[in-house]
């Protein structure tokens, strides 16, 4: 294996030594980088942010944000990353931590380092632009503006986007407990733009490291990074104990809370094969190990159900490292994206390798997928490497999410309805995905049957909701009552109703090209 390693702040430092399953923050920690904090070891409060580079999609390199806790640090091996003692000192404070403390953005200082990162990776987004048309061109990218953000904060977009095109949802994975969140916000809607020689921003032109094959072994467990599709799957066939890793949001969990030691980690997140996205006349196919905000970014709103679902999945950091492969692959009940999947008609694309190392795939229904609590169809070697959603799509779409935060958080209930409504006003097409309200994400048929081929409205809908509300086997736990969920299955159809009206006759979505 060539030299292990990855550059930290513009620093190569070896990576040698040093545990299989240890974590990114962990790692930055031990050697010295006390800026990343440790405050859920979950991925949920951001206190342990950092910026990765990584490819940006005109082949320059996007600065990204992502939980330090939840990445393994041996899939950096080859990476850039910066942290917020990289991003300035306190003799030359950094644009973004220099706002922060001019609006008071900081108290106990715990959640600053995370704070500063996330908010640094949307201070270098290539396409933010300001609201104010006069602003001057950017020196380092000549279609962004360069120009101060207007200093009153008040005069934001609308209510997720500042006047400087600061896109609050970069935030929505960072929990302060003290300060409260108006500074925060007053801080990044009066940042400027990068200016003329800034190191990270010049960063930008050149491309992203390119994943290095790694197999690497400490004191009997293994991390292998493989080069291609085929070889993964290789090593599944021989090795099928081997644990999957595309994003890691679940790995690190289990690592840290539950004290999970895999012998054998295979990490597939860089994987050309598992990375695509292809618009097709009559499918639209995503790459298993896509980040889901790379696969936000690139449908950019096609798949009008899907841009529905992606600002309520969990938060910006995760989702800058979640893959709907990893999402599925877990198989838990209260994923977000099955049930909108499920609704959309989706099919998932498995593949495995036979014994003389030629790639095997076969096509399941994601209705059919699951079987059990976290038990799908997969068959042991087999890894998902694409989600299938047929064309055209359905007219009326929408998704519900209950919890208890609008963002950053858990699903106690979602639903997701995919309905077609002909110009007479009749349902042509149903259907309706759930998660959280039984042992594995669903389709309810029964709700399905009773709006197909019925006039859309109030007393079908009545009708329906009955049914849907006794739908599922819903438990009660931390999160909501069994009697709360099937309430909240009762109302999901009736909101979607009176939110429709009017917009959705004789409606069929095509996805443009």
């Amino acid at each position: 294996m060539e030299h292990h390693a990855v550059t930290v702040n513009g620093r190569s430092r070896p990576l040698d030594g040093v545990p299989t399953h240890a974590t990114a923050l962990d790692w930055l920690r031990d050697t010295g980088l006390t800026g990343s904090k440790e405050g859920c070891a979950e991925g949920e409060c951001g206190a342990c942010a950092m910026l990765l580079a990584t490819p940006a999609d005109d082949g320059g390199t996007a600065w990204t944000a992502v939980n330090a806790c939840l990445v393994p640090v041996h899939a950096l091996s080859g990476q850039e990353l910066v942290t917020a003692e990289g991003l300035g000192s306190p003799e030359a404070l950094h644009p973004v931590q220099e706002k922060l403390a001019e609006a008071g953005g900081s108290q106990c200082g715990y959640c600053t380092p995370g704070f500063a990162c996330s908010m640094a990776g949307e201070f270098y987004r290539a396409d933010r632009v300001a609201q104010d048309a006069s602003a001057e061109p950017c020196p380092v990218h000549d279609d962004a503006p360069s120009a101060a953000a207007p200093d009153d904060p008040e005069s934001a977009a609308d209510a997720e986007h500042g006047p400087n095109g600061f896109d609050l949802h970069s935030l929505s994975g960072n929990l302060c407990r003290c300060t409260g969140y108006r500074p925060i916000r007053d801080a990044a809607y009066t940042l400027g733009f990068p200016e003329a020689g800034d190191p990270l921003a010049e960063r930008r032109e050149r491309p992203a490291p390119v994943a290095v094959p790694t197999d690497y072994a400490h004191e009997g467990d293994r991390f292998v990074r493989p080069a291609s599709l085929a070889e993964t799957l290789a090593i599944l066939r021989d090795e099928p104990d081997a644990l999957l890793v595309a994003g890691s949001t679940d790995w690190g969990v289990e690592v840290n809370l539950r004290g999970r030691r895999a012998p054998l980690v295979v990490a597939i997140e860089q994987l050309e094969e598992l990375r695509t996205l292809y618009l097709g006349e009559d499918v639209v196919e995503i790459g298993a190990a896509l980040p889901l905000s790379d696969v936000e970014r690139r449908l950019d709103g096609r798949v009008p159900l899907l841009a529905q679902l992606f600002p309520q999945f969990a938060s910006r950091l995760i989702r800058n490292r979640g893959t709907i492969g990893g999402n599925l692959g877990t198989g838990s009940p209260i994923g977000d994206t099955p049930p909108a999947l499920l609704a959309l008609g989706a099919r998932v694309v498995l593949a495995k390798a036979d014994e003389t190392g030629a790639v095997l795939e076969r096509e399941v229904e994601l209705a059919e997928y699951f079987t059990g609590y976290r038990q799908t169809v997969r068959e042991t070697g087999e890894l998902i490497r694409a989600i299938r959603i047929p064309l055209p799509l359905a007219g009326l779409t929408a998704f519900h999410k209950i919890a208890k935060r609008r963002f950053d958080d858990i699903s106690s209930v979602a639903v997701a309805f995919a309905l077609d409504v002909d110009d007479a006003g009749v349902v042509t097409a149903a259907r309706i995905g759930l998660g959280g309200v039984a042992a594995t994400p669903l389709r309810a048929y029964e709700a399905e049957q009773a709006l197909v081929g019925k006039p859309w409205d109030l007393s079908t809908v009545r009708a329906a909701s009955a049914v849907l509300r006794e739908t599922g086997t819903p438990m009660s736990d931390h999160r909501a009552s069994a009697d709360y969920r099937s309430a909240m299955l009762g109302t999901a159809l009736l909101k979607l109703y009176a939110t429709s009206r009017g917009s959705s006759r004789g409606i069929r979505t095509e996805v443009p090209a």
